[in-house]
């Protein structure tokens, strides 16, 4: 874990809120001087704590109004079929998310699409033509509580 002081949490805070934030902006937010605010947010992107500025996009306003969770049982655990699975699903734009995780199932994956129809196509045509997968369950997401980007610096 990175060490961060109080400015540098502050830093991330704002950032996380608004990514346009200039350096300008965000040096007066913290009273400080545009320098030290620059040489920060660069040694926060140089030490990967800062690991890309995105645009966070309503996704029904673009027609996917669809998300699934999706839990995978390999049928093979060996290091290069999972390393393959898992070269497919990060190739596959309607995986949103891919977690590796504990218990009945082995990975969970979000997968975001425009409606059933797609979803349909994207089981039958793209994750049934994986070779490794030995069961999946889908759970549809019927609508989100509480969707967040933003992390809580430790410290």
């Amino acid at each position: 874990m990175i060490k961060l002081d109080d400015t540098d949490r502050d830093i991330l805070r704002y950032l996380q809120q608004d990514a346009k934030l200039t350096t300008k902006e965000l040096a007066g937010r913290l009273n400080l001087s545009a320098t030290p605010v620059y040489e920060r947010i660069r040694r926060l992107e140089n030490e990967g704590v800062i690991k890309k500025y995105v645009a966070l996009v309503d996704r029904e306003k673009i027609g996917k109004d669809l998300m699934v969770l999706c839990n995978i049982r390999l049928k093979e655990h060996a290091r290069e079929a999972g390393a393959k699975f898992v070269r497919a699903i990060v190739a596959m734009p309607e995986v949103v998310e891919c977690l590796n995780i504990s218990g009945d199932y082995d990975f969970l994956i979000k997968v975001v699409v425009s409606d059933m129809r797609e979803y349909q196509s994207f089981i039958m045509n793209k994750l049934a033509g994986l070779e490794n997968i030995g069961s999946t369950q889908s759970i549809f997401v019927m609508g989100e509580v509480k969707s967040e980007t933003a992390y809580e610096p430790a410290g």
